[in-house]
C-alpha cells in the first residue's frame, strides 16, 4: 500500500517596526484586529520609538497583512516609515495574536498624537440614557479625546499620562482589554465610577453632581455671568454672546480692547445662524481638530456688537469636549433653557499665557470670572485653540495649536536635534528629532515675564519627551527676548542666527517637503530685522539649492518709521510717512492729518526732515496700515493687524473684483529694474481718487489689485529661470491678497506655494529657523545674507 504525505504549508515570520503618529490613535488594536481576522499568530506592542509587530503564518497571508497595515491604518494614524525584517519561523510559538507590554528602546521617541474632538460614537453614548457612560463629562474612546495635553512620557500608556491617578473600574478594565471593544487600549478610558469628577463653584455654591453643576453653569450664563470652564488644554472664559453688558465686562476683565472673541456653537445649524458657511468651511468646522474657523458674519446674526467690534468676520467653533456638548444641551430636570452658543476665550489677561494648572487657576481666575466649571483631570501641557481661514476652498492656518500640535513635519533631512526658539510675536518654538520637526503649541507674545516662564516650561516639557538639542536657532534681532534666551542657554552649543524673512520662506519649503529646491520667496509682514540693521517687511528673496542661504533681489521702497512701536499702534503716522516719501503735501482734508494734533504733526515733520528717531523700513504691513489710515478706515489700533484686517474687509465689501476692471481706479505701484517696488505713484492716485469722490471700498479693492500686480511683475522680472514662488509672512493672512497673487502668478506660469501646515505669520517662523539650522549643521557652514 502506498502512503501519501500531506504537503507542509509554508510558514513565514516577519517583524515590523512602524514609526510616525502610531501611539494613542488605536494602532495596536487595529493591528490586533487585522492579524486575528487573517489567522496570524504573533504580537504587537509599543516602545518609546515605534510600534513593534511580529506576525507568523502562510506567506500569502503575511503579504496581505503587510498591505493592510498601510492601506487600512486608522484615520488618526500617520505612518512615517515601516521597516520589515524577515525572521526564521518559530514553529513552537503560541497560536493566536496578542498585545504585549510596552518596553523602552533606543533611538528617537515616537510622535505624540494631537488632541482629537470627541467622536460621534461617544457623543451618541453621552446622550443615550441606557448607556452606562450617559452624561459622563469625560467620555472617550480609542478614536477621540485628549492625547498631547495629558501625556507625561513615552511610550504612550496610562501610567505615563495624567490619567494615572484614576484606576479603571472592573467594567472599564474589561472594555480596555476586549479586542472587540472601541475602548480597547484607550488610555483615557473612564466612566462615572472611576473617572475624573466635574463640579461647579460660585459664590456660596459648590455642586459636585454632574447635572446640577452643568445646570448651575447654564443658569449663570443666562444671568449674564462670566464662567470659567476647564477644558482639554486650559481654562476658558465663557459668557452669553447676545449679552453686550456681559461681553463688555469680559473685555474689561481681560484688558482686551477690540480684538474679536470666538463663539462656540452647538452644531452646524446654529453656526449658519451666525455666519455664512461654505461646504469647505463646514468640513473644517466638523473635522477632528475642531479649530476656530473665521467666517463671514451674517448681518442678522443674534450676537452683541461687542463680540467682534466693527469686524464682519466671526470666529466659530463646534464642541470638541463632552463638557461642551453637555453645556449646550438640556439636562434632566433643568429649568434653564440651554444656550445654543457661548463666547469662548482663553482664561488669561491679554498678553499673558493661558491658565491651565489648579494652582494657576486659584491665583488668576478670581479677578476674571464669577464662577468656575472645573474638574480634576490634570492638564500636563497647555494648548490653546487653533484658528484657520479658508481660501479657495483650502485651509489657511492662522494659529496652529490644539488638534494639530505636535504632529511633526518631515524635513527629509536627517540632522542633529535643533531647538529653534521662534519669534517675538505669536511665538511658537520647534524641536527637531532627526528628520522630524515638532512645532509647539501657540505660546503668545513674548512681552511679559509670565509668557517667558510659560515658554521655558513648554520647552522643558517637549525636551523631556523628545530629547535635548545639540544646536539652537534664533532670530537675528539683537533685542528679541527669544534671541537673548537662546544666547543664555546655548552654552558651548552652536547658535545659528536666522534672518526673519529667510525663515519665513524656508518654513514654506519645509512644510511642502521641498528643502533644497529653488524658489522666489515673497515675504510680506510687519516687522523683521534686516541684514542691514533696518526694518524689513516687503521682501523678495531668491533661494537656490542651498536653502540655508538667500539673496535679497527685491523689496518695497524704504520709508521712514518714526517712533518704532508708536508708529505701529498709530497707522496715521505711517500714512504721513508715505506721503512725505512721495513728496505730497499734508492737507487738512486728509484723514491722517485730521487724526494728529498740531504738536504731533510738527514733531513728525522734524523727524522726517532730520532723520532723528527714524529707522528706514520696507514693511508691507505698514504700507497696508498707511492706506487704511488714508482711506479713513483706522487711525489707531487695539491689536496687531487690525487696520490691515479692516482694510481687507472694506475691499471685499464691493463687487469691484480683483481683476483687470479694478484698474478703473488707476492705482498702481511702480516696479523698478532693480526689483524695488515704489508705492509713491499709488499714494498720489489714492489722494486724487478720494478728492474725486470715489468710494473708499473701490480704492481699497484697487489697492489690493495693485499690490498683487506688482508682486507678479517683480517676480517675473527677477525670477531668472526659477519657476516656483512662495507667498509667506503675516500679510498673506489676507485671503483677498493671497488669492489675487496666486492667480496672477499661476497665469504667468509659476508654481505657487502657500501655507497649509504652519501659519504664514510669525507662528510658523520656528519651523523655518529649525530647517535652516539643520541644513547649516549638515554643511557645517554659516547662514549667509546676500
Amino acid at each position: 500500500m502506498t502512503q501519501t504525505s500531506t504537503p507542509t504549508v509554508p510558514c513565514q515570520r516577519r517583524r515590523f517596526s512602524v514609526t510616525g503618529v502610531v501611539q494613542g490613535v488605536g494602532f495596536r488594536p487595529f493591528v490586533h484586529r487585522v492579524a486575528t481576522e487573517l489567522g496570524l499568530s504573533g504580537f504587537v506592542g509599543n516602545d518609546s520609538g515605534a510600534v513593534f509587530i511580529e506576525v507568523q503564518g502562510p506567506p500569502s497571508t503575511v503579504a496581505e497583512f503587510s498591505r493592510r497595515l498601510v492601506a487600512d491604518a486608522p484615520p488618526l494614524a500617520a505612518l512615517a516609515d515601516v521597516f520589515t525584517t524577515e525572521l526564521a519561523a518559530d514553529l513552537g510559538a503560541d497560536a493566536g495574536f496578542q498585545i504585549v507590554a510596552s518596553r523602552t528602546a533606543d533611538g528617537a521617541p515616537t510622535a505624540v498624537p494631537a488632541d482629537i474632538a470627541v467622536c460621534d460614537d461617544c457623543v451618541a453614548e453621552l446622550f443615550n440614557p441606557s448607556d452606562r457612560r450617559y452624561r459622563h463629562p469625560f467620555i472617550t474612546c480609542t478614536n477621540c479625546g485628549p492625547r498631547f495635553t495629558i501625556i507625561r512620557g513615552l511610550p504612550y500608556d496610562r501610567p505615563a499620562t495624567t490619567m494615572a491617578d484614576f484606576p479603571m473600574c472592573e467594567r472599564c478594565a474589561a472594555d480596555y482589554h476586549d479586542p472587540a471593544n472601541r475602548r480597547f487600549h484607550a488610555q483615557p478610558n473612564a466612566c462615572p465610577d472611576c473617572g475624573p469628577s466635574l463640579w461647579f463653584a460660585g459664590p456660596g455654591l459648590h455642586l459636585t453632581e454632574v447635572d446640577a453643576a452643568l445646570a448651575a453653569a447654564q443658569s449663570a450664563l443666562a444671568d449674564g455671568k462670566i464662567v470659567a470652564i476647564k477644558g482639554i488644554g486650559g481654562y476658558h472664559l465663557a459668557c452669553s454672546p447676545d449679552d453686550g453688558v456681559a461681553v463688555a465686562a469680559l473685555r474689561q476683565r481681560k484688558a482686551r480692547r477690540g480684538k474679536p472673541f470666538a463663539v462656540l456653537v452647538r452644531d452646524l445649524e446654529v453656526a449658519r445662524r451666525y455666519a455664512d458657511v461654505s461646504a469647505a468651511e463646514a468640513a473644517i468646522l466638523t473635522s477632528p481638530p475642531r479649530p476656530i474657523v473665521l467666517l463671514r458674519r451674517r448681518t442678522d446674526a443674534p450676537i452683541a456688537a461687542e463680540v467682534a467690534p466693527g469686524n464682519p468676520l466671526l470666529g466659530l467653533l463646534l464642541p470638541y469636549t463632552p463638557i461642551h456638548h453637555l453645556l449646550l444641551s438640556r439636562g434632566p430636570g433643568s429649568a434653564t433653557p440651554p444656550p445654543d452658543a457661548v463666547v469662548l476665550t482663553s482664561a488669561n489677561r491679554s498678553d499673558d499665557p493661558i491658565c491651565y494648572t489648579d494652582d494657576d487657576a486659584a491665583k488668576r481666575l478670581p479677578p476674571l470670572t464669577d464662577a468656575v466649571l472645573d474638574h480634576n483631570r490634570p492638564i500636563h501641557v497647555p494648548c490653546d485653540d487653533s484658528v484657520v481661514r479658508v481660501v479657495d476652498e483650502r485651509e489657511l492656518p492662522i494659529r496652529r495649536s490644539r488638534g494639530y500640535v505636535p504632529l511633526p513635519v518631515d524635513l527629509r533631512r536627517d540632522g542633529p536635534p535643533v531647538l529653534a526658539v521662534g519669534a517675538e510675536l505669536k511665538n511658537t518654538f520647534c524641536l527637531t528629532d532627526g528628520r522630524r520637526a515638532f512645532c509647539s503649541a501657540h505660546i503668545g507674545d513674548m512681552g511679559t515675564v509670565a509668557t517667558l516662564k510659560a515658554f521655558t516650561q513648554s520647552v522643558r516639557q517637549l525636551c523631556q519627551i523628545r530629547g535635548q538639542p545639540m544646536r539652537l536657532a534664533a532670530d537675528l534681532h539683537p533685542r528679541y527676548v527669544t534671541r537673548n534666551w537662546a544666547d543664555h542657554i546655548a552654552g558651548d552649543r552652536p547658535l545659528d542666527l536666522i534672518q526673519h524673512h529667510h525663515a519665513h520662506v524656508v518654513s514654506l519649503l519645509a512644510e511642502h517637503q521641498k528643502l533644497g529646491e529653488p524658489i522666489i520667496g515673497v515675504a510680506f509682514d510687519g516687522t523683521g530685522y534686516g541684514c542691514d540693521d533696518t526694518v524689513w517687511g516687503g521682501e523678495i528673496l531668491r533661494l537656490g539649492p542651498d536653502s540655508h542661504r538667500f539673496t535679497r533681489i527685491g523689496h518695497l521702497a524704504e520709508t521712514p518709521l518714526a517712533g518704532g512701536d508708536v508708529a505701529v499702534r498709530n497707522p496715521w503716522r505711517m500714512a504721513l510717512a508715505h506721503l512725505w516719501q512721495a513728496r505730497m503735501p499734508w492737507t487738512k482734508d486728509m484723514a491722517p492729518v485730521q487724526a494728529a494734533s498740531a504738536a504731533e504733526l510738527r514733531l513728525l515733520r522734524s523727524q522726517f526732515a532730520t532723520g532723528r528717531g527714524c529707522v528706514p523700513t520696507t514693511s508691507m504691513g505698514r504700507l497696508f496700515d498707511a492706506v487704511a489710515s488714508l482711506l479713513g478706515v483706522r487711525q489707531r489700533i487695539d491689536y496687531e493687524g487690525q487696520a490691515a484686517i479692516e482694510l481687507e474687509v472694506l475691499a471685499a465689501s464691493t463687487d469691484h473684483s480683483l481683476t483687470a476692471d479694478a484698474q478703473s481706479v488707476p492705482v498702481h505701484i511702480d516696479v523698478g529694474a532693480d526689483g524695488i517696488l515704489d508705492p509713491a505713484p499709488m499714494f498720489a492716485a489714492i489722494v486724487g481718487a478720494l478728492r474725486d469722490g470715489v468710494e473708499p471700498a473701490y480704492i481699497a479693492s484697487s489697492f489690493h489689485h495693485a499690490v498683487a500686480t506688482a508682486v507678479a511683475e517683480v517676480v517675473g522680472l527677477v525670477a531668472d529661470g526659477t519657476r516656483t514662488v512662495g507667498l509667506t509672512g503675516g500679510v498673506f493672512q489676507n485671503v483677498l491678497l493671497l488669492g489675487a497673487c496666486r492667480r496672477l502668478l499661476e497665469e504667468a506660469g509659476f508654481t505657487v506655494l502657500t501655507h497649509r501646515i504652519v501659519p504664514p505669520n510669525d507662528g510658523g517662523l520656528a519651523l523655518g529657523q529649525a530647517a535652516i539650522s539643520t541644513l547649516t549643521a549638515l554643511e557645517e557652514g554659516t547662514t549667509a545674507c546676500a
